[in-house]
């Protein structure tokens, strides 16, 4: 499948649906209204648009509708890493990583974890 991009207003509502497994409109917008205020409709503009773009599937039961994943969040942060890896560092993972180190982003455990495996990618 294509890379999707998914907004941040569209992730927001893709993590309760990973969350749940599936969803209506109504179940999201109790679970966003406190922190977000969306109404009604800005919600189902976002599922319509997710519909759209084949990273949800809505299915009609009796006057409502449900809606689930196509695409699992995995795939999806994959799909975002290298889209954000291209944006930023025109695909150049070593300068991300470098980045990383030196913004002190990472921590003594992963680095010490990073360490070794470049140690076991250089003895091969």
């Amino acid at each position: 499948m294509a890379r999707n991009e998914i907004s941040e207003a569209q992730w927001r509502i893709m993590e309760i649906i990973w969350l749940r497994g599936e969803a209506t409109a109504a179940d999201i917008i109790d679970a966003l209204l406190p922190e977000t205020g969306w109404n009604h409709q800005t919600v189902r503009t976002l599922l319509a648009r997710l519909v759209q773009k084949g990273i949800l599937q809505a299915r009609s039961v009796r006057n409502f509708y449900i809606y689930s994943p196509l695409v699992s969040r995995e795939q999806s942060v994959r799909d975002e890493g290298e889209s954000f890896l291209q944006r930023l560092f025109h695909g150049n993972a070593d300068a991300l990583l470098v980045h990383l180190v030196r913004e002190g982003k990472i921590n003594q455990s992963t680095l010490e974890r990073l360490q070794k495996m470049i140690d076991e990618e250089k003895s091969k």
